[in-house]
């Protein structure tokens, strides 16, 4: 595990991740065409807090959920 520091709508923060969770949101923000910060800001904009899913855990799942979906493109 490790901390990564990015800024959030000007303001600094860090987030907890398994590094091989950090190389694929930095692979899917150069697939888009956009910063990491800035996708990182797109999914802490889209979470819930309320369902208590921390901004570590909200990277996690949209990962996951990437990941699924290119493979679900290639079926």
């Amino acid at each position: 595990m490790m901390k990564y520091s990015v800024s959030l709508h000007g303001h600094a923060t860090s987030v907890s991740l398994e590094p091989e969770f950090w190389t694929q949101i930095c692979q899917i923000a150069k697939a888009r065409e956009q910063s990491v910060a800035s996708l990182i800001s797109e999914i802490d904009d889209q979470r819930d807090p309320q369902d208590g899913t921390g901004l570590s855990g909200a990277l996690r799942l949209f990962v996951l959920k990437d990941v699924l979906s290119r493979l679900e493109g290639t079926r």
